[in-house]
C-alpha cells in the first residue's frame, strides 16, 4: 500500500469497480460521488434550497467536504424522493392487508454492542431495541423514517432485520422460509414478521449527528479503513511523536498515555496559593477529599470556598493576551514497551511542556467563540471562551495535523475523539475505569487528563472496525424535521427519539464537534426549551407539533409511529401527547424502554428518569369530514371508535400476568375520540356518561374494558388461563387521578368512608401544588353512590359481599343481614345512574368555573375539573374568548400539565388568530 494514495491521490485501493446508484451506472464509487457532488454544488447556489428550514450554517465547500451524495448530504438531501420512489418500485408485495396492534411489550437492551461503543453521543437507543419495533410494524423492503436520527441507530436496526443471528439474539426464531416467530404467553411460537432488510430515511438537525449516522449507515471496508487509520497515525507520529515522549531512568524514552493537570487554588483565609492535587489527594485511600486544609494557615477548605487562581497567556489564534484558570501538570502515565508506569511530574517534564506551549500549530484548527447558551458558555468564567481553549497546546497541534489528513469515514473517526477523549473535558478518574468526560454536559473538572491523541485515534479505529455492519446505504440528511420534503403518504413506519424539553441542549453540546467540521447547527427550528434561544414550553410544543404534523403527512394511513419519551415533567409529557393528538395521530399504547445506562443528568438529577416511555401512535385510515357540519355524524363517530378499538391491544401482559389495557377503558376511549374531534373543530353530541352507556350497548365489556365482537374470544381465552388481571397502579396527584384511584378501589371492594379515608390519605402525598385540594367526602358525593339502606342492595355490593363473606352467600338482595353489611358502602354507579350523577356534577362544576370569571387577579389554586368542564362548555358554545381569558387567570402550569385543558387552549388560540375561521 502506497502511503501517498491515502491522502487525496488516486489509487487502486479506492477503485471500487462499477457501481449503480438510483438506476444509474458508474465506473467506480468515486465517479458516483463526483457526479452527485457536482450536482449538489449547483444546488447549493439556489437561494430557495438554502432557505429550507434548518439548513445548516456553513459554506458550500464545507458542506460538500462532509457530504457523500446522494446517500448523505450535510444539508437537505435533494434525492430523497428519488430514493423513496426507487425503493418502493423494488419492494415485493406480500399480498396481505396491513394490520398491527401496538407493540406493547416492555423492552430492555444493553449498550455493550461495538456500534454503541465506537462513537459516544448524548442519547442513543440501542439498535437491537429499535429492531423489535421495526420487525413488529414492517415488512422487508418497507421504508422507515427517523426524523431525529442522532447517530442513526434506526437505520442500522432497519438493515439488521436481514441478519438471522441478530434476530435470534433477540429471543425470536427464524424459519428457513424467512418467517420470524415470537413466543407467546401461552407457550406457542407464532409468526409476527419476516426476515429481510428495511430501508431508512434518516434526518437530524445537527451536522455532527448526521455525519455519525451517515458512516454507520453505509458499507465501509473495515480492513481498508483500519489500514488507512494506521497510515494516518504513522504520518502524524513521524512529525509530532516527540511531543509525547517521556523521559525515564533508562536509556529508552517512554510514550505518554496521559498527563494529569490540577487546578491551582488559593486559601480563602490567607490567600496562599496551592495545587489542588497536593492538598486534596489522599494517597492512602486513593481518592479526593471533600474537605482539606491549607498548609499555611490550616484553614478548613473545600472546592467551593477555595477560589481559583488565574494566569495570563498569549493565545496563538488571536495573538492576544487572555486569562484562564491556572492548571499545572502533576502526574504522568506512560508506556515503555508493553509496561505501563506512572510518576509525579518532574522539572524536566515541566520544561518540555513550557516549550511545547510556545509552539504554534502548523495547520488549521477552530478558534471561534463558543455559541451563546447556558451549557456552551458555562466555562467562560475559567477562561474557556473559544473552541481552541478546550485543548492543551500539545493536543491542539496534533489534532490540527490529524484533521488535515482525515477524509471520508476517517473524519468521523477524528470527530469521535476530538471532544470526548482529547479535550479538557476529560476528567482524571482515580478508579479502575478510564478517563473520560461527563455525558450531557461540558463540565470541566478540577483534575483533567490530557490524552495521547494518537493512541486515542488508533484505539477508536479498532472500535469502529467492529461497528461497521451494513451492506447497503441508507439515506441521511441534515435539516429540520419540520419540513423533510418527503412525498405525502409514502413511508411505512416512523421511529423517533426527539429532544424532550430542556433535558439536553444538543446544539450547544455539539458545538465543539461541529466547529471542527466547519458546519454548525441552525438553532432556529431546534425543538428545545432554552432561555438563550427564547424558547419556553410553548415554543417547544409548537415546534414538536410541527414535527409531528410532518410525520403525519409523510406516513401512510393506517401505519404506525413510535415515539420514545424521556422526561418526567408532566408539562413536557402533556406537550408531547397533545402535539401528537393535535397533529392527527391516535395514541394506542405507552410502554417502557430500559436503555440500561444513564447520562450524567439521568443519574444525578432527582427528577430524571431511568426508564424511557415509548408511545405507540397510528395515523387513522380516514379523517372526519368537517365541511358540512360542526357536529360529528353518528356514523362517523362510531366508525372512528371501531377503528380505534381495532388498533388497540386485545391482550397485554406485564411481568407475565394479564394486564389491563388502559386505552380500552371507556373514559380513555372518550378522551381519545374527543381529542380527535377537537382537532377538527367538531363537537361530540353526547356527554361522557352517554358515550360510555352507548359503548356498553354497542360493544362487549370485559374487566372494565371495551372490545369489538371479533376481539372478545381472544381476550376470553387469555382470561381463562389467567388467575387474575393485573390492575394499574394509579398515581394520585389531582382530582381526576383521585377519581380514577377511587373507581379502581371501589370496583373491587365497595367500602365505607371510614375504611376509605386512611388509605386515601396515604395516596395524597403527590398532590400538585397548584391543584385545589378536595376532601374525600366531596369527591365521593360528586362521583360515586352510597347505599343508604333503602331498597335492595346494589348488584356491585351484593357481588362483593357474597363472594368474600361466607355468611352472605345465597342471601336475597333485600335480606336484613345483607343490608346491614352493605349500608354506607360507596360503590361505582352503573351507566344508567352515571348519567344523572354526571349532569349534577357538571352543573356544579360549571357554576364553580363561572365564579372564577368574577375573580379579580390571578387564581392560584383552581379546581382542574371545574376548568375542564368550563373549557368544554365554552368550546361547545363557540365561546373561544372565555377560554383564553380564563387561561390568563390561572397558573400556566395548570394548563401545561393537563392534556385536555392544553388541547382546548391550543385550539382556541389557533381559532382566535387572524385569518382562522371557526
Amino acid at each position: 500500500m502506497k502511503q501517498e494514495n491515502l491522502f487525496g491521490s488516486e489509487s487502486e485501493i479506492n477503485d471500487s469497480g462499477p457501481v449503480e446508484c438510483l438506476g444509474m451506472a458508474f465506473e467506480s464509487d468515486e465517479a458516483r460521488r463526483t457526479h452527485f457532488t457536482d450536482l449538489l454544488r449547483v444546488k447549493l447556489k439556489d437561494p430557495e434550497f438554502r432557505a429550507i428550514e434548518g439548513f445548516p450554517v456553513g459554506t458550500d465547500e464545507a458542506i460538500l467536504e462532509l457530504s457523500d451524495p446522494p446517500y448523505y448530504t450535510a444539508c437537505p438531501n435533494p434525492w430523497l424522493n428519488d430514493f423513496v420512489e426507487f425503493w418502493t418500485s423494488q419492494k415485493e408485495s406480500s399480498g396481505e392487508s396491513y394490520h398491527r396492534e401496538p407493540f406493547a411489550a416492555d423492552v430492555s437492551e444493553g449498550k455493550n454492542e461495538p456500534i454503541y461503543v465506537a462513537h459516544s453521543y448524548h442519547t442513543k437507543v440501542p439498535y437491537k431495541a429499535i429492531m423489535r419495533y421495526i420487525l413488529h410494524y414492517t415488512e422487508p423492503g418497507d421504508i422507515v423514517l427517523d426524523g431525529f436520527c442522532g447517530t442513526g441507530m434506526t437505520g442500522v436496526a432497519a438493515q439488521m432485520c436481514s441478519k438471522r443471528e441478530v434476530i435470534e439474539s433477540l429471543g425470536y426464531k427464524v424459519l428457513d422460509n424467512g418467517d420470524i416467530l415470537e413466543l407467546k404467553s401461552d407457550g406457542e411460537w407464532c409468526k409476527f414478521s419476516k426476515i429481510g432488510a428495511r430501508r431508512a430515511v434518516l434526518n437530524d438537525l445537527s451536522p455532527a449527528a448526521s455525519l455519525i449516522a451517515s458512516n454507520y449507515n453505509k458499507p465501509i471496508d473495515a480492513e481498508k479503513f483500519l489500514a488507512e487509520a494506521f497510515a494516518i497515525a504513522n504520518r502524524v507520529t513521524e512529525k509530532y511523536g516527540w511531543l509525547y515522549e517521556v523521559s525515564t531512568e533508562g536509556s529508552v524514552n517512554g510514550v505518554m498515555n496521559y498527563t494529569v493537570y490540577s487546578d491551582v487554588k488559593s486559601c480563602s483565609e490567607c490567600n496562599e496559593e496551592f495545587v489542588f492535587w497536593d492538598v486534596a489527594y489522599d494517597k492512602m485511600e486513593n481518592k479526593i477529599r471533600d474537605v482539606f486544609s491549607c498548609r499555611k494557615c490550616n484553614a478548613t477548605l473545600n472546592k467551593k470556598n477555595a477560589p481559583g487562581v488565574y494566569e495570563s497567556y498569549i493565545d496563538h489564534a488571536s495573538n492576544e493576551i487572555k486569562k484562564r484558570q491556572k492548571k499545572v501538570p502533576v502526574l504522568v502515565n506512560y508506556k515503555v514497551g508493553k509496561k505501563i508506569f506512572q510518576r509525579d511530574i518532574t522539572e524536566e517534564d515541566i520544561k518540555k511542556i513550557d516549550e511545547i506551549n510556545n509552539l504554534v500549530p502548523d495547520y488549521w484548527y477552530p478558534s471561534n467563540r463558543m455559541m451563546d447558551g447556558k451549557e456552551s458558555r458555562r466555562n467562560d468564567d475559567v477562561g474557556l471562551t473559544h473552541v481552541n481553549d478546550y485543548y492543551t497546546n500539545r493536543n491542539l497541534i496534533i489534532l490540527s495535523c490529524l484533521y488535515k489528513y482525515c477524509k471520508g469515514p476517517h473524519k468521523l473517526l477524528f470527530q469521535s475523539i476530538v471532544a470526548t477523549l482529547c479535550s479538557k473535558l476529560v476528567r482524571y478518574n482515580l478508579g479502575k475505569r478510564g478517563n473520560g468526560p461527563l455525558s450531557g454536559t461540558l463540565y470541566v473538572s478540577s483534575l483533567n487528563a490530557e490524552s495521547n491523541v494518537i493512541n486515542a485515534f488508533l484505539g477508536k479505529a479498532k472500535d469502529f472496525v467492529k461497528a461497521f455492519l451494513l451492506n447497503n446505504n441508507n439515506i441521511v440528511q441534515a435539516q429540520s424535521f419540520t419540513g423533510t420534503k418527503v412525498k405525502s403518504n409514502s413511508l411505512d413506519y416512523i421511529f423517533i427519539d426527539p429532544p424532550f424539553g430542556a433535558n439536553l441542549n444538543y446544539s450547544e453540546l455539539n458545538f465543539i464537534w461541529e466547529s471542527w467540521l466547519k458546519v454548525t447547527t441552525n438553532v432556529v427550528p431546534e425543538a428545545i426549551q432554552n432561555p438563550t434561544q427564547n424558547k419556553g414550553l410553548l415554543e417547544y410544543k409548537s415546534l414538536m407539533y410541527r414535527c409531528f404534523k410532518e410525520a403525519y403527512r409523510v406516513l401512510k394511513p393506517g401505519r404506525w409511529m413510535t415515539v420514545e419519551f424521556s422526561n418526567t415533567k408532566a408539562s413536557v409529557w402533556n406537550s408531547i401527547q397533545t402535539s401528537l393528538l393535535e397533529s392527527g395521530f391516535m395514541i394506542a399504547n405507552v410502554s417502557t424502554l430500559d436503555k440500561k445506562q444513564g447520562t450524567f443528568k439521568a443519574v444525578n438529577t432527582a427528577t430524571a428518569v431511568k426508564q424511557d416511555l415509548v408511545i405507540s401512535a397510528y395515523k387513522p385510515e380516514f379523517d372526519i369530514d368537517t365541511s358540512s357540519s360542526k357536529i360529528v355524524e353518528q356514523s362517523d363517530l362510531w366508525k372512528l371508535v371501531e377503528l380505534h378499538l381495532s388498533n388497540l391491544n386485545v391482550v397485554k401482559y406485564s411481568g407475565g400476568e394479564l394486564s389491563v389495557v388502559l386505552e380500552r377503558e371507556p373514559r380513555i376511549i372518550y378522551d381519545r375520540v374527543l381529542s380527535n374531534l377537537i382537532r377538527n373543530s367538531i363537537l361530540i353530541p353526547m356527554s361522557s356518561s352517554e358515550f360510555q352507556r352507548e359503548l356498553a350497548e354497542r360493544y362487549s365489556e370485559r374487566d372494565g374494558m371495551i372490545f369489538l365482537s371479533n376481539q372478545v374470544y381472544e381476550y376470553d381465552k387469555a382470561r381463562a388461563n389467567s388467575v387474575r388481571v393485573q390492575q394499574l397502579n394509579i398515581f394520585v396527584e389531582d382530582e381526576a387521578s383521585a377519581i380514577d384511584w377511587l373507581r379502581t378501589e371501589l370496583k373491587s371492594k365497595p367500602r365505607t368512608y371510614a375504611e376509605l379515608h386512611p388509605i386515601f390519605l396515604k395516596e395524597m402525598n403527590s398532590w400538585k401544588k397548584n391543584e385545589l385540594y378536595l376532601e374525600l367526602q366531596v369527591i365521593l358525593e360528586q362521583n360515586f353512590l352510597k347505599f343508604d339502606g333503602e331498597g335492595e342492595v346494589p348488584a356491585q355490593i351484593h357481588s362483593y359481599l357474597s363472594s368474600n363473606f361466607k355468611d352472605m352467600r345465597g342471601l336475597e338482595k333485600d335480606d336484613e343481614l345483607l343490608v346491614g353489611k352493605a349500608i354506607n358502602r360507596w360503590y361505582v354507579p352503573d351507566a344508567s345512574k352515571l348519567n344523572d350523577l354526571e349532569k349534577i356534577r357538571a352543573k356544579s362544576l360549571i357554576k364553580e368555573f363561572n365564579s372564577y370569571l368574577n375573580v379579580k387577579g390571578k387564581i392560584k389554586q383552581p379546581r382542574s375539573e371545574a376548568l375542564r368542564a368550563g373549557f368544554k362548555y365554552c368550546w361547545e358554545k363557540s365561546d373561544i374568548d372565555t377560554i383564553i381569558t380564563m387561561a390568563g387567570k390561572i397558573p400556566i402550569s395548570v394548563i401545561e400539565e393537563d392534556e385536555l385543558l392544553l388541547m382546548f387552549y391550543d385550539n382556541a388560540l389557533t381559532i382566535s388568530s387572524p385569518g382562522d375561521e371557526w
